[in-house]
C-alpha cells in the first residue's frame, strides 16, 4: 500500500523548532499589546466624546451672540426694488416711494440700552466659558470611574474565576465523598449551589467588563476589544485632614466653576435688567436711502419737469425720544426681578458648593472605615474557609460546611470590593469639587 505523500513531514527540525517558537510568541505578543493609561484615557475623551462637541458648539453660540449685538454699530444694508403702476399721486409702497432701484442702510450711533445689551452677551459667554470648563471636569470624572472600574473587574477577574474552578472542583470531591458515604446525598444540592454562585460571579464580573469597555469606547473613540487599562497609570490620591473638625474656607466655594458660571449668568441678567431701563432713553441712529425713480409713475403730472429728479438720495441721523411706554416699563420691572434672584442663586451655589465639600470630606473618612472594616471581616472569613478546608480533608468538616465557608468568604470579598470602589468614587468627586482632578490625572487645564 502506497503511503500518502505529506511534503510538512520533510521540514527540517530547524523550520519545526522555528514554528514553535512563533506559534509561542503569538500569546506572549498579545499580553505584551500597549494598554491605555489613564491620562491617555483622559485625553482622548477630552476630545471624542459627545459632550466636548457640545461645549464647542455652545461656545461658538455664545460668541455669535456678541456679534449679533455689537452688528448693531455696521451699517446694514439692502437693496430692493418698488415697482409698481400708479394712478393719480404715487402713494409709497411699505413706507418708501415706488421706484426702479431702492437702496437703503441704518446702524446705531447712540443707543445706551444696545451698550448694555453687549455687555450682557460677553458675561453669557464668559459664563459658557467656565460651563464648558466644568463640562470638561464631568468627562475626565466620568472617564476616571469607568477607566477605575474596569480595572477594578480586570484585577479581580482572575480571582473570581479561580474561585469558580475551585467550587467546580469541590462539586467532584462532594461527589466523592457522597459515593464513598462519607457525606449524605442531601449535601449534593450544597455543592452545586457553590458551583453556580462562581458561576454566576463570573458572568457579572464578565458582563459589567463588556459594559465599562463600551462605555470608554464611546468616551475616546477606540475600539471595546483594545481598551485594556494600566493600574500602574492610576495616581495616589492625596490624604484628607483627618477629624471631624476640618473646616472649608470661602476660598473652594468662590473658586468653584458652578459658583462662577452663576456669577457671570447673573451680571448678564443684570446688564439686561439695565438695557431695559435704558431702552427708554434717547437713541440716535444713522440712515441713508438712495432710490431712482420711474416716470411712469406719474411724477412729472404733480412735479415740473425740471424740479423732477430721478436719482434721490438721502442721508442722515434718525433721533427717537421715547415718551411714554408702559409695556417697556413692565418689561424693565420683570428684568430687575430677574435680576435679582440671579444674585441670591449666586449665594445659593456658594453654600451649595461648601456643604457638598464637607459632606465628601465626611463621605471620604467614612469610606476610609467602612473599607478597612470590610477588609477585615473579608480576611476573617478567608481564614475560616482555610480552617474548613483543613478539617475536611480531615473529616472533620462536610461538604456543605465548606461550601457554606466559600459562600462567606465569596460575599466579603463582594463587599471589600464595592467599599473600596464607593471610596474611590467619593475621592474622585472630592477631587472635582476642589478643582483638583485636572491636576490629579496630569492634565493642563
Amino acid at each position: 500500500m502506497t503511503k500518502p505523500y505529506r511534503p510538512w513531514l520533510r521540514l527540517p527540525v530547524a523550520a519545526w523548532a522555528l514554528c514553535a517558537v512563533a506559534l509561542a510568541a503569538i500569546p506572549a505578543a498579545a499580553q505584551d499589546a500597549p494598554k491605555l493609561t489613564l491620562k491617555h484615557a483622559i485625553e482622548l475623551a477630552l476630545v471624542h466624546a459627545p459632550a466636548a462637541a457640545q461645549a464647542s458648539a455652545d461656545e461658538v453660540r455664545a460668541s455669535a451672540a456678541i456679534q449679533e449685538a455689537r452688528s448693531n454699530y455696521i451699517p446694514q444694508v439692502t437693496v430692493g426694488s418698488g415697482l409698481g403702476e400708479t394712478w393719480g399721486y404715487p402713494l409709497s409702497l411699505e413706507g418708501s416711494a415706488p421706484s426702479l432701484i431702492n437702496v437703503t442702510a441704518q446702524s446705531a450711533l447712540f443707543n445706551p440700552a444696545l451698550r448694555d445689551s453687549i455687555r450682557s452677551a460677553r458675561r453669557e459667554y464668559q459664563a459658557v466659558l467656565f460651563g464648558n470648563k466644568d463640562r470638561r471636569t464631568q468627562i475626565i470624572q466620568d472617564t476616571t470611574l469607568s477607566y477605575l472600574e474596569l480595572a477594578k473587574w480586570e484585577g479581580m477577574i482572575a480571582y473570581v474565576r479561580q474561585q469558580q474552578q475551585d467550587a467546580g472542583k469541590m462539586e467532584q470531591v462532594g461527589e466523592q465523598r457522597i459515593e464513598a458515604g462519607i457525606d449524605r446525598a442531601q449535601t449534593r444540592n450544597q455543592a452545586k449551589l457553590a458551583s453556580a454562585r462562581a458561576r454566576l460571579h463570573v458572568l457579572q464580573s464578565e458582563g459589567a467588563m463588556q459594559s465599562l469597555r463600551l462605555m470608554l469606547s464611546q468616551l475616546t473613540g477606540l475600539p471595546a476589544d483594545s481598551i485594556q487599562t494600566a493600574p500602574d497609570s492610576i495616581p495616589a490620591f492625596p490624604a484628607i485632614a483627618p477629624g471631624p473638625e476640618t473646616s472649608v474656607s470661602v476660598k473652594p466655594a468662590d473658586a468653584s466653576l458652578s459658583v462662577l458660571v452663576a456669577e457671570q449668568h447673573a451680571m448678564a441678567v443684570g446688564f439686561r435688567a439695565r438695557a431695559e431701563h435704558r431702552a427708554l432713553w434717547p437713541s440716535v441712529d444713522f440712515a441713508t436711502q438712495y432710490a431712482a425713480l420711474a416716470k411712469y409713475n406719474n411724477w412729472q403730472q404733480f412735479f415740473p419737469t425740471k424740479a423732477f429728479e430721478r436719482n434721490n438720495a438721502t442721508i442722515g441721523v434718525v433721533i427717537r425720544f421715547p415718551f411714554f411706554n408702559a409695556s417697556q416699563h413692565s418689561r424693565a420691572q420683570g428684568a430687575d426681578a430677574e435680576a435679582a434672584r440671579a444674585k441670591v442663586d449666586v449665594q445659593s451655589a456658594k453654600n451649595q458648593v461648601s456643604q457638598q465639600v464637607l459632606k465628601l470630606q465626611s463621605s471620604v473618612r467614612q469610606l476610609e472605615g467602612a473599607r478597612e472594616v470590610s477588609d477585615l471581616e473579608f480576611q476573617i472569613a478567608k481564614s475560616n474557609f482555610d480552617d474548613t478546608e483543613v478539617r475536611m480533608g480531615s473529616g472533620g468538616a462536610t461538604v456543605r460546611d465548606q461550601a457554606n465557608a466559600r459562600a462567606d468568604m465569596s460575599e466579603k470579598f463582594d463587599q471589600l470590593q464595592d467599599a473600596d470602589f464607593e471610596l474611590t468614587r467619593a475621592r474622585v468627586a472630592l477631587l472635582r469639587v476642589l478643582g483638583e482632578l485636572d491636576s490629579w490625572a496630569g492634565i493642563a487645564k
